[in-house]
């Protein structure tokens, strides 16, 4: 379908002034970016009322046990988060040389063990803490890695994001790419780790598994791939290490045990999402201000609650994966 002339000039202008955007706030040093990223995490709670009430109903979901006062400041400082966040990302320069100690991995022996399998290695993580340094601060420990990312609808912007992450040692695989499928193979193959968020209810093969005591549509790709290539599955969560905004982040790792050679590779894939969805969760309770709780993550109903089909998949399906 071809978009409207005036739509695209719209997009255009507001990549324009995006990118812009960027590149001008890049030259801040990172403290006074994150005293500005605060600011409008604190501005976009008070502006962003939609975004604003769908987070609200969701911790209402997740922690009916909370007052809703405690609810509202966990909504309140998760704007704040995302807002230091982005400028974290946006930043990265000043402090790119010292991200071993602003970024501070707990429990690298986890990785050095797997890697030395040589298998690769499926690394599952989620939109919690400031997943674009997880990933970053993962090459720097000298495990190569990609990650397989949704396409914008700006592909100056996804030019953008696809710069950062190779900045740092992180290739990026786009869903919508063909050519995906046989770059997973390669990623496996050559003894590298594979990186998936998993923690959202979007448009791919997924089964339901518990996430906050209810059941969520959540993507099964992690464990599909990890059964297919006998790929060790650690989960990695990242969060901010102390009450400053410049005290950095902890990131810790965990290996989810799993039987590569199951007789029911069905029931141990759904045993295995299960598993990883879990270790998320743990971490978001842990820090429930670090996640992006206006994603509608109990959308997708189980087929018999809802009398409609599961979602159908746009990653790679294992057809695709026999090639070389």
């Amino acid at each position: 379908m071809t978009v409207p002339l005036r739509k695209r000039i719209k997009r255009s202008v507001r990549s324009a002034i995006v990118r812009a955007a960027i590149r001008l706030l890049s030259l801040l040093p990172l403290s006074v970016a994150l005293a500005l990223g605060g600011a409008l995490g604190r501005l976009g709670y008070l502006l962003a009322g939609k975004t604003r009430r769908l987070a609200l109903r969701h911790l209402a979901l997740a922690f009916p046990e909370r007052s809703e006062a405690e609810r509202e400041a966990i909504a309140r400082r998760m704007f704040v988060h995302l807002g230091r966040a982005a400028m974290e990302v946006v930043t990265i320069r000043s402090y790119d040389a010292r991200l071993e100690t602003y970024v501070e991995l707990s429990n690298g022996e986890v990785l050095r063990e797997v890697m030395a399998r040589g298998k690769g290695m499926m690394f599952v993580t989620g939109h919690v803490g400031n997943w674009e340094l997880l990933a970053r601060r993962i090459a720097r420990a000298g495990v190569p890695n990609a990650v397989i990312a949704k396409a914008g609808h700006d592909p100056r912007l996804n030019a953008l994001a696809e710069e950062f992450r190779a900045s740092g040692g992180v290739t990026t695989l786009w869903r919508e790419n063909p050519e995906t499928g046989r770059a997973i193979i390669r990623t496996f193959r050559q003894g590298r780790a594979l990186g998936l968020l998993i923690d959202q209810d979007t448009d791919v093969q997924g089964v339901h598994v518990p996430f906050f005591g209810r059941l969520a549509y959540t993507p099964r790709a992690a464990a599909d791939l990890a059964l297919r290539f006998g790929a060790p599955v650690v989960v990695g969560t990242i969060r901010r290490r102390g009450p400053r905004a410049g005290d950095g982040h902890l990131l810790e790792v965990v290996e989810i045990p799993y039987d590569p050679s199951a007789q029911d590779r069905e029931a141990e894939a759904v045993r295995l999402t299960a598993a990883c969805s879990l270790a998320l969760e743990t971490a978001i309770r842990r820090s429930p201000e670090e996640w992006v709780w206006m994603h509608e993550r109990w959308k997708t109903r189980p087929p018999a609650e809802a009398g409609s089909p599961q979602q159908a998949s746009t990653m790679p399906k294992s057809s695709e994966l026999s090639g070389a």
